[in-house]
């Protein structure tokens, strides 16, 4: 309850040292993603939906879904074999230490942000794609169209509105994996963020450290998603009568 996680056996220093950096490591690279990957995946499945069964939808969801899966050391080895090896663009793994500053994070992240953003952006394109379609669908939708509201400002004014506000626990989901730690990409471009220290410290069977982890890591998606609920209530005013009339 003080945030007092003791020491770590195998390095003989206080938790809270060690996984300092780590925190630190791991929201950069959370941050990048999801800085790439939320708005993409927005547009993406929003084009997908508009042009339903039409050039854009077949090519983007074909790739989407060749996305969802391909496993992540697969992608993540590909990228490092192409990207890294044959063409010599970027470092293919992570070099720096710890405690390293963000400028010299910066050219080590772009791999291991590619290869988590495509898994994401799959994820949410695909569901906001869904939840598009079925909003188009509706009534209310259908009866727009009969009066003659012009068909881009009943897109953004009706249309996506409401179908966006399933998106809501989809990114809170996404965003608790990403700040979790993706250990297999991690591990594969030897990042030093929470997703390794995690099998570092099961490996050393430091279990102090494994135990603060489970805490902070459930704590992390616990809060997540309890503000994703809890926006999801303030923009969609119909959830707040369901609650009032139980």
């Amino acid at each position: 309850m003080q945030g007092n996680f003791g020491y770590s056996l195998s390095g003989q220093m206080p938790i809270t040292e060690v996984l300092g950096p780590r925190v630190k490591n791991s929201l950069i690279l959370a941050s990048a993603a999801i800085i790439i990957g939320i708005p993409t995946a927005l547009i993406l499945g929003i084009i997908t939906a508009l042009w339903r069964d039409k050039f854009p939808d077949i090519i983007i969801s074909t790739i989407a879904i060749f996305s969802m899966t391909i496993p992540e050391f697969i992608s993540a080895t590909l990228l490092i074999l192409v990207v890294a090896i044959w063409l010599e663009w970027l470092p293919g793994i992570v070099i720096v230490s710890t405690d390293a500053t963000f400028l010299e994070l910066l050219p080590n992240i772009i791999l291991p942000v590619i290869a988590i953003a495509m898994i994401m952006t799959a994820h949410m394109a695909r569901m906001v794609r869904s939840s598009v379609i079925q909003v188009m669908a509706s009534d209310y939708v259908q009866m727009a169209i009969l009066k003659g509201v012009p068909y881009w400002k009943m897109v953004f004014k009706h249309v996506l509105p409401n179908a966006l506000l399933p998106a809501i626990n989809v990114v809170a989901l996404t965003i608790a994996w990403l700040l979790g730690g993706v250990v297999v990409t991690e591990v594969v471009f030897n990042y030093p963020g929470l997703g390794r220290l995690v099998i570092e410290s099961i490996s050393n069977r430091d279990l102090p450290v494994v135990q603060a982890l489970a805490i902070i890591l459930a704590s992390i998606y616990v809060s997540i998603n309890l503000i994703a609920d809890l926006m999801t209530l303030m923009l969609n005013p119909r959830l707040k009568s369901m609650q009032i009339r139980k």
